[in-house]
């Protein structure tokens, strides 16, 4: 039998327009860039391109592409067994895994629940908190609270892309259209530091915000089951930074009124923030914890829901009294998936990924300084490694650029003619490379968006 000849890179391209359904892309002016091989933190497309990885892949490779390490790990894996369903077995290496983030989490979080994607582990967070005031025990309560089936959110939130992840989302331009399909949640204003007015220090604006928090929980605690939040930053809305000590106050105020506090850190996890998880950088320790994205270093689709033992033990029963969580996925807790986190956390404490990180948040900080002072930058918000340019027509009017206009892409496309890929959030550009950059790759990323603003006119 004769091989075929492999398809042409005009063929591929042509398929990946007529063929692929390519997320969150209006298919009637894609334009394909097809991806051969990485290394590192660098891509290589079909004709040999190099192009540094200046967003991680969707903000999920932590070690860079091809790591030994995390290779070799999932080339052991696959000679014992590829998959093993969690639905009446187990299997070594993702019970591995949940002991090692057991260990590493907050405080208090002491059962691991594996799926596969961030908004299925919000779902399953939000799932988890709504059957547990169904069926709770808690000792300081009479019993169960069937009132208990509301969420608190924030405006702008971004938790996923399944229905429930995007009921308590609130970016408009991806969740408008489905509102009839959405269930009803409670909404505060985000929480946000944006070129502050005179006087007003980021202590003020946390307690004006911490304020509208505690006024809606004072009225209706009682049906509220759970605060979800994207800890410190809302990366999804463009990066919108939180005041300091407003998740400390949200985790107070959720104690305070009884309420149950979901820490969404799919994309802020994994030692973006300079720490391990967001959280830490407060000393908050949720009730619930959403891991993906960076958890097998950005390889393969693996997702975790932390959970305290409080939750954990409302679960627990006679087959009879039903009280099982009803949820699961096929893949969730996929040995290859768990092989991969657990070889990424590995490389995190043998290379002293953290420690190595501050100089290099140092040299992104040195960077934005400089790109802070361009005529079309109106703020910057960084958190640790990652970071947020939002482009104005006027700094002195703080004027936005239409959103149709595409600003944040016209710099991402000249940051391409430069070897470095990026992808914007509509007039907010995003640095969030993988953390094993290199201080000479993190210039020659900066350096690329600075020369891309200022080309706008």
């Amino acid at each position: 039998m004769v091989k075929p000849d492999p398809p042409t890179a005009e063929q591929l391209a042509a398929w990946d327009r007529e063929l692929v359904w390519h997320a969150f892309t209006q298919m009637a002016e894609h334009e394909p860039l097809l991806i051969e091989r990485a290394e590192g933190c660098t891509l290589y497309d079909v004709d040999g391109r190099a192009l540094l990885d200046g967003v991680s892949s969707l903000w999920c490779n932590v070690h860079g592409h091809r790591h030994p390490h995390i290779d070799a790990a999932i080339r052991a894996q696959l000679d014992k067994v590829a998959h093993v369903t969690l639905l009446g077995m187990a299997h070594p290496t993702t019970v591995q895994l949940a002991r090692k983030l057991v260990d590493i989490a907050p405080a208090g979080l002491q059962h691991v629940f594996f799926s596969d994607s961030g908004a299925s582990a919000v779902e399953v967070a939000l799932k988890m908190a709504f059957q547990y005031w169904q069926q709770c025990a808690d000792s300081n309560l009479t019993g169960p609270q069937p009132k208990k089936t509301k969420y608190l959110a924030f405006d702008n939130a971004y938790h996923g892309d399944t229905l429930g992840s995007v009921s308590v989302g609130g970016v408009a331009r991806f969740h408008e259209m489905f509102r009839p399909l959405l269930f009803e949640v409670l909404r505060i204003p985000t929480p946000r530091l944006f070129r502050l007015a005179a006087g007003v220090t980021r202590e003020t604006a946390a307690r004006y915000f911490l304020e509208c928090v505690e006024l809606l929980l004072q009225e209706r605690h009682e049906e509220i089951a759970a605060i979800v939040i994207e800890p410190l930053m809302q990366c999804a809305a463009g990066m919108i930074l939180h005041p300091p000590g407003f998740l400390r106050g949200v985790r107070e105020l959720a104690t305070k009124y009884n309420v149950l506090l979901i820490a969404d850190e799919v994309a802020v996890g994994m030692g973006r923030t300079g720490k391990m998880f967001a959280c830490e950088n407060e000393g908050v320790e949720p009730d619930l914890l959403c891991l993906a994205k960076g958890l097998t270093g950005g390889y393969l689709p693996l997702a975790a829901t932390l959970a305290t033992d409080r939750i954990w033990q409302a679960f627990l029963g006679s087959y009879e009294s039903s009280r099982t969580f009803f949820h699961g996925h096929t893949y969730g807790g996929n040995p290859l998936g768990a092989a991969a986190a657990v070889a990424t956390l590995e490389v995190f404490e043998n290379e002293q990924t953290l420690a190595n990180l501050q100089p290099k948040i140092a040299r992104l900080t040195e960077h934005l300084q400089r790109i802070a002072q361009l005529p079309h930058v109106g703020d910057i918000r960084q958190l640790g490694f990652i970071a947020g340019i939002e482009l104005v027509r006027s700094r002195t009017t703080n004027e936005a650029f239409p959103w149709s206009e595409r600003r944040g892409q016209q710099v991402c496309n000249h940051a391409l003619t430069r070897g470095v890929w990026l992808r914007p959030l509509g007039n907010v550009v995003v640095i969030l490379p993988p953390l094993s950059v290199t201080l000479a790759e993190l210039d020659q990323i900066c350096l690329a968006v600075e020369e891309g603003i200022r080309q706008i006119n």
